[in-house]
């Protein structure tokens, strides 16, 4: 396990953090966000998904559970928001496989709601408020 750490002491390091994760991408293709509500996880993903070349508006698919949006390359990228499922159920409906196992890119936000889905070789990020509001981004990468 390799781990990685970035350091956002606030809201104007938000996209220098998110060039420094896009230079892990290559690393993996599914990332688990992990962190207390209001943690900082969608606006870290706002700010990767910005650095991606991703012009739509990008916010926390709260209601929907995914959103999808298309980076300057045309690569897909799906967002997810597991805080709203109910059961486990939901997210085989939802046909997870063709997300988790096809060629996008993918972040979740509340992923410990899934874990057993979870493939081996998810990323984990682990998103923390630290003193003084600053948030501490640890990256496991599975090796």
């Amino acid at each position: 396990m390799k781990e990685y750490t970035i350091t956002i002491n606030g809201i104007e390091d938000y996209p220098q953090a998110a060039r420094e994760f896009v230079e892990l991408l290559d690393k993996g293709r599914i990332f688990a966000f992990y962190g207390k509500m209001g943690s900082g996880k969608t606006t870290f993903i706002k700010s990767i998904c910005e650095e991606l070349g991703v012009e739509d508006s990008i916010n926390s698919p709260t209601f929907a559970i995914v959103n999808e949006y298309e980076d300057r390359n045309q690569n897909t990228i799906y967002h997810f928001d597991f805080y709203r499922i109910k059961s486990i159920e939901e997210v085989y409906n939802m046909g997870y496989e063709e997300y988790l196992y096809g060629d996008a890119i993918c972040f979740m936000e509340w992923p410990e709601l899934i874990e057993e889905l979870l493939p081996e070789e998810t990323v984990k990020v682990f998103v923390e408020e630290t003193e003084g509001g600053a948030r501490s981004v640890k990256i496991m990468l599975a090796e």
